[in-house]
């Protein structure tokens, strides 16, 4: 009985792989949705759009980019979610969707980890310490000397939890205060630090490197494992001596649970190929993000990391969700 049975589910397996492998040779024979949870015009759906011609041209089958904005992302990451899992729908996700959003909503009905199944990297992006260049502060320790010398006027601005999160972990490794205040965008963050109104921003660096260039916004550090070539000159927060600053925040490509290993396989080769290319490369320096692919298994790693990591700092920062 026990040998009918082994050999019954070898069987089984000999059949389910072999499916496996058939539907990954026929794919695509339609077009494939590209989902993105964020506005048609932004970072993330330039990206896409960028990603998805390419993977269309190689895959012979066009990849439609769609935008399902709102909700912090949850609305396109809950459509993708609930389609079905044979490669046809994807999700093109940055690291607030994944990480920031399932830490500040613990009522989600979905878990990125559980629902969701990685297929690739895209692209990584630091982020940028900035103040107003007409203050006298020229350093991140005189950032720092200024915040603890007056804790009542030191307040930090950001469009979304990531750059929250990153300002409190900035706060905790130099035992600083500050207050946080919401904008709409990192340019609206920009506007008000020279202004005046705000202290200081981590901010990213694409909205950021115009009034930089100008001349009226100043790079403290950057929080890259290396320096910038945009911006040689501004140190690595792990030259200024805060180590456990260094992040690379981060965009991937997922796709819903359950979709087959091969199929999976085949999307991670194609995209770490594009991301490669000298012209995908030049166009996504030029948004300010660096190339930067990586296996299915380095960004399911990549997610567990971070949401550990970013978890321990709002349990620090005592930052409350939003249910």
């Amino acid at each position: 009985m026990k040998t009918r049975w082994a050999a019954g589910c070898l069987a089984l397996m000999i059949v389910l792989t072999g499916a496996s492998g058939a539907l990954a040779q026929g794919f695509p024979a339609r077009p494939v949705r590209l989902v993105v949870g964020q506005s048609a015009g932004g970072g993330m759906d330039v990206l896409a759009r960028l990603v998805g011609q390419k993977l269309g041209e190689v895959l012979g089958q066009p990849v439609v980019v769609e935008n399902k904005a709102g909700a912090a992302g949850i609305i396109g990451t809950t459509y993708v979610i609930n389609a079905p899992p044979d490669g046809y729908t994807l999700l093109m996700a940055p690291i607030g969707n994944m990480v920031f959003t399932q830490i500040l909503n613990t009522k989600l009905a979905y878990s990125a980890q559980r629902d969701l199944a990685p297929v690739a990297r895209i692209a990584t992006f630091p982020l940028v310490l900035v103040v107003d260049a007409a203050r006298p502060i020229h350093s991140v320790a005189e950032l720092i000397a200024l915040m603890k010398a007056d804790p009542r006027k030191s307040n930090y601005g950001g469009s979304g939890p990531a750059f929250q999160f990153a300002t409190e972990l900035f706060k905790i490794d130099t035992r600083t205060e500050a207050e946080f205040i919401q904008y709409k965008s990192t340019s609206e963050v920009i506007t008000a630090i020279i202004a005046g109104d705000l202290l200081m921003a981590l901010a990213d660096t694409g909205p950021a490197t115009p009034q930089l260039a100008s001349g009226r916004l100043r790079a403290l550090a950057v929080t890259s494992p290396s320096r910038l070539a945009a911006l040689p000159d501004v140190p690595t927060m792990k030259e200024v001596g805060l180590p456990d600053l260094e992040i690379q925040y981060w965009a991937g490509i997922f796709a819903p649970a359950g979709t087959p290993a091969a199929v999976v396989k085949r999307l991670e080769t194609e995209l770490n190929r594009i991301v490669g290319l000298p012209d995908v490369t030049e166009r996504m320096r030029a948004l300010q993000v660096t190339p930067a692919g990586s296996t299915a298994a380095e960004l399911a790693s990549t997610l567990a990391a971070d949401l550990a990591r970013w978890s321990a700092v709002a349990r620090t920062a005592n930052i409350k969700p939003n249910d």
